[in-house]
């Protein structure tokens, strides 16, 4: 896989935001973040901001709160501190109905097991957040097949999940998340069900289409070798986080 290299990220200060001069506005912002799990606390005052285009690498090892960052950043659960701003909205101000919205249309969420529909095709899978939005079923699949297209499975449309092998599902499930155009794009250990091969070619896929459309990655991973496709890198240690220095 390729080697860590500076993006237009930069390198991050020290505050584990990312700012630095010059930088560009953040498009989405957290700040003390506090979430537990009965007794468990995940997080615990966690800051991080993501700027238009940028991907950005979260690590750490297995039961850290990476997914639990990732739910609170996509409004998927409520913290029980802290805030989340996305393009100048508090996510925790808004009702349920407008954030399932934002994940229909500025968001796409990519899962480590794709979580496609096992009873929809593939095409259908890609096409169902569009026909969500109002788009018309014939005008969906045209442009969902476009995205397989893209992503290297158009062959794949008319097959189920059970199917596809680990890499085809998983690039299927790419395209679904940008079918929409979204903003910013979540993955969630995307390559953590798949053989190496599978992952470098699904991160590679993700990252040429994520830098075409000027989408920013939020990659959530403990593999050290899919963080090196981000331009910066944060790690989740005790709840809290840290920013790691991006090497040329």
């Amino acid at each position: 896989m390729s080697n860590r290299s500076k993006g237009s990220g930069g390198s991050p200060t020290g505050d584990g935001t990312g700012h630095g001069s010059g930088a560009a506005q953040p498009l989405l912002t957290a700040h003390g973040l506090v979430k537990a799990h009965g007794k468990t606390l995940a997080l615990c005052d966690a800051s991080i901001e993501l700027r238009a285009g940028e991907i950005l690498a979260v690590t750490g090892p297995s039961g850290s709160g990476k997914s639990t960052l990732l739910h609170c950043l996509a409004g998927i659960v409520r913290p029980d501190a802290g805030s989340v701003s996305y393009d100048g909205q508090r996510l925790e101000e808004l009702p349920e109905e407008r954030l399932s919205e934002l994940r229909r249309t500025d968001f796409g969420v990519v899962f480590q097991f794709g979580q496609l529909v096992p009873e929809l095709t593939a095409l259908d899978n890609v096409a169902l957040p569009l026909m969500l939005a109002g788009t018309g079923r014939a005008q969906a699949r045209e442009r969902a097949g476009e995205w397989l297209e893209r992503f290297g499975v158009r062959g794949q449309a008319e097959l189920r999940p059970g199917e596809m092998s680990g890499g085809q599902a998983q690039r299927a499930a790419l395209a679904r998340a940008l079918v929409t155009g979204p903003r910013v794009v979540f993955a969630d250990e995307p390559t953590g069900a798949l053989d190496s091969l599978a992952g470098e070619q699904v991160m590679t896929a993700l990252v040429h289409t994520a830098r075409e459309a000027g989408t920013a990655v939020l990659l959530i991973t403990h593999d050290t070798q899919v963080a090196a496709y981000a331009d910066r890198e944060v790690q989740l240690h005790d709840g809290t986080l840290t920013p790691l220095e991006v090497t040329a």
